[in-house]
């Protein structure tokens, strides 16, 4: 087996993400997976090991390619940018800097194919923009550095995958946000993500906008209809397995017990309410759609500056993402 190489970026500092990273990289099984490389600032990682592995030892390299991928050994590309004594869970203009400089330099080694994947701790946004980037997360930042104007969130538990046709907006903002091309064009970015990854057969299903999806136009004002079937029905010309839309009520049920393999939500909480239901701690976040090919995978958590260097912090969800990461890597017939 071919083993990729997965950037991972420190994010914020002063949060939880250098201790996540350690618990992670104390797991042999990941080297089993995939060559890990931490892109963050290597006397931040060593003061978080002295907490909870003494043993580990880190090899600093300048480029990828001097890694040892070997456990008991974290590799760091050191972006040297912090004190030693950085104080935990504050928020600060240094480490809001540095999260975005580390981001910086992972998709710069993305986009050179040195890397095969980012996967990211949490940032926070507030020391982001005192650190001079007025970005709202990571996904914008990934969005500009690569240049993508088209991209979607999917979140993702081993049990549930869900992309979303809006988000951040009102629920009437949303539905008039929802056309046939946008609709068309997310179901897209899914299946093309995972067909690069060798996952040509993937099973996706529609959410309806309505309560029963509009049930034949007793709710609503067939918006279902309008919206989301002219696109159903395109991506099945092109012989991509969608159907739809479903009654939300009960399609998320079916999909964990494993009747299709992604969701199409169409508003913010008709998505993230099942995902967080399935459990926070293995929730991934995964950015769908970035130019060249770029994939990133995140931890479905915050900063969590009131644990940050207690020792307490939960690092599941990271590594749900560095497998999910692997396995979004395409398979070498797509390369």
């Amino acid at each position: 087996m071919v083993r990729p190489i997965i950037g991972i970026t420190m994010g914020d500092a002063a949060g939880v993400g250098p201790e996540i990273i350690i618990k992670v990289l104390k797991n042999n099984d990941v080297y089993k997976l995939a060559k890990p490389l931490v892109i963050g600032d290597v006397k931040i990682l060593k003061r978080e090991a002295a907490y909870i592995d003494s043993s580990l030892q880190f090899n600093v390299v300048e480029n990828p390619s001097q890694g040892l991928y070997k456990y008991g050994v974290i590799d760091c590309l050191d972006v040297d940018l912090l004190p030693i004594d950085l104080p935990y869970g504050q928020v600060s203009a240094e480490a809001g800097h540095a999260a975005y400089s580390f981001i910086e330099k992972a998709v710069q080694l993305s986009l050179v194919k040195e890397i095969d994947a980012i996967c990211t701790a949490p940032l926070n946004k507030e020391a982001l923009h005192k650190g001079g980037h007025t970005y709202p997360g990571h996904t914008e930042i990934l969005a500009e550095l690569t240049d993508t104007d088209d991209f979607s969130m999917m979140l993702a538990t081993p049990k549930l995958k869900v992309i979303h046709l809006t988000t951040h907006v009102g629920l009437h903002d949303a539905i008039e946000q929802i056309t046939p091309e946008r609709t068309y064009k997310v179901i897209k970015l899914a299946y093309d993500t995972f067909a690069r990854a060798g996952h040509r057969d993937v099973k996706i299903a529609v959410c309806g906008i309505n309560p029963h999806a509009g049930e034949n136009g007793l709710f609503g004002n067939g918006e279902e209809e309008e919206k989301l079937v002219p696109a159903i029905q395109k991506t099945n010309k092109e012989n991509m397995n969608v159907t739809g839309p479903y009654p939300a009520d009960t399609l998320f049920y079916r999909a964990v017990r494993g009747d299709f393999d992604i969701v199409v939500a169409c508003y913010h909480d008709q998505g993230h309410i099942p995902v967080k239901v399935m459990g926070l701690e293995k929730g991934v976040n995964i950015t769908v759609g970035l130019k060249n090919n770029v994939i990133r995978t995140s931890v479905d958590h915050g900063t969590a500056f009131d644990i940050a260097g207690k020792n307490k912090a939960d690092e599941r969800s990271l590594l749900e993402a560095l497998i999910m990461a692997v396995d979004l890597v395409p398979a070498p017939h797509s390369l």
